[in-house]
Order: structure tokens, then C-alpha cells, then sequence
């Protein structure tokens, strides 16, 4: 495949790095240097987009306007979705977003859901998460937290909402998930679900290494998609129901 790559910092480095070791090539990199509009798209077979959240909208219009397959992995625009997700319709467009794409992560996504129904009939555990990122993460919590913030939810009557004190949805009766998200110098993201009692607590915990896991799921992904169309996530690419 002929990648673009869209946001050449270290997640796209990273990418840069398996694609080329997946026999793909890197026809354009976005950047500052290089913005969007200035790109060379000519022999592009598909997208990559890694960038900031003030950014990734008007790159997923670019995308489905220019009939360009696309694999995104910013984060901080759900808000969004709704209007992404019907551009892409009407354009027949190919589209696929994640809020992580470490194959590790998918399945403690399923695993995070699966608790989560089983402690709904214990409302004595009381449900918070912690996130722990790298200063450069310019969202907060992170899209994983959200998305298992979510799963919990969906999954645990119990539950209606979340908070998070470093963010913009802040508790006001104590009855949401707390979500503290810390910032390290260095961290790859380590995400950790607490069931809390009087008597004890039961954690499940993802810890990523590195970056590699994140960028593996993002070639695999895009070459999931090359010749569909559609609006997808990691849970199609990786068959989970």
C-alpha cells in the first residue's frame, strides 16, 4: 500500500516504522511543515491520521471530500462523530476510528465490558479508573479511559456518567465513574479499572511498553480496510463481537 501519513510525531514515527517493515510505503507525510492542503495525495491508497485534536476534523472532511481511505487515530473529537459518521455515508467513503489500536487494548476493552456485567448485581463495589499518560497527551482523560468509561456504562446499570477532576466534566453527587487522568514524563499509558468495597478491591489493568503495539494496530487496520467501504472500528478488524 501507498501510506500517507497525517501527523509525523512520535506515534508517527512509530507507524512509519511498521509499515515499512509490513512492505508498504510512505508516499506523503502531513505535518507542520507540510500541511494538508499542500499535499501530494496523487498515489495515495490510504490514510493514517495520527495528529492533534484541533486538527483531526478538517483532516477527516479532507479525506471522505477527496474519496481518501482513512484510519484515525486522534482522539478529543467524539463530539463529532455524529456529523463524521454522515459525511461518510454520503460519500460512500471508507472510514475507521479508534480511540486505541493496540490489540491488547481491544480485548480489555471486551474484558473491561464483561466485568462490568457481572458487578452490575454488586452495587457495594463502587467503579473508578485511573490513566496515566505521557505530558505530551493533549486530552483529558484519554479516549481509552472514555471508551471504557462508556463500556462500564453500557454495560453496568449502576452507572450514568463519568468525571474526570483534570477535565472538563467534573462530579457534582459523587455518583459517576471518577476517571483520574496523570500525566508522566515517558509513560506509553497504563489504564487501571477499580471495583472498590469495604472488604476488598478487584483491579484489571493494561500497561503498554511502548508504542509499537498502537502503531501494529494501525497498519493492520489500514490494511483491514484498503478495499472496503464503510464506517469501522478496531472491534470489526479484530472480530470482536
Amino acid at each position: 500500500m501507498n501510506i500517507a501519513l497525517v501527523g509525523y510525531g512520535k506515534m508517527g514515527k512509530a507507524i512509519e516504522k511498521v509499515a515499512l517493515e509490513h512492505g508498504h510505503t510512505i508516499t506523503t507525510i502531513v505535518n507542520s511543515d507540510n500541511p494538508i492542503e499542500h499535499a501530494n495525495f496523487e498515489h495515495v491508497d490510504i490514510a493514517i491520521e495520527f495528529s492533534t485534536p484541533q486538527l483531526v476534523v478538517k483532516h477527516i472532511n479532507f479525506f471522505l471530500n477527496n474519496s481518501i481511505p482513512c484510519v484515525i487515530g486522534t482522539t478529543g473529537w467524539n463530539d463529532e462523530l455524529k456529523n463524521i459518521t454522515r459525511l461518510a455515508l454520503e460519500k460512500n467513503s471508507s472510514f475507521l476510528h479508534a480511540s486505541n489500536f493496540s490489540i491488547g487494548v481491544n480485548l480489555f476493552f471486551k474484558l473491561n465490558e464483561q466485568l462490568a456485567q457481572l458487578m452490575s448485581n454488586h452495587p457495594s463495589y463502587r467503579a473508578d479508573m485511573v490513566e496515566i499518560h505521557h505530558t505530551e497527551k493533549l486530552d483529558s482523560p484519554s479516549g481509552t479511559a472514555i471508551t471504557l468509561a462508556n463500556g462500564i456504562i453500557e454495560n453496568n446499570a449502576n452507572y450514568e456518567k463519568w468525571f474526570c477532576p483534570q477535565g472538563e466534566s467534573n462530579n457534582t453527587d459523587n455518583q459517576g465513574i471518577s476517571i483520574e487522568a496523570i500525566r508522566e514524563p515517558e509513560v506509553s499509558g497504563t489504564h487501571t479499572v477499580n471495583y472498590s468495597s469495604t472488604i476488598d478491591t478487584l483491579s484489571i489493568t493494561h500497561e503498554a511498553h511502548n508504542r509499537t503495539g498502537f502503531a501494529t494496530g494501525a497498519v493492520i487496520a489500514a490494511e483491514w480496510l484498503i478495499h472496503k467501504k464503510g464506517i469501522f472500528t478496531m472491534r470489526d478488524v479484530l472480530n470482536i463481537k
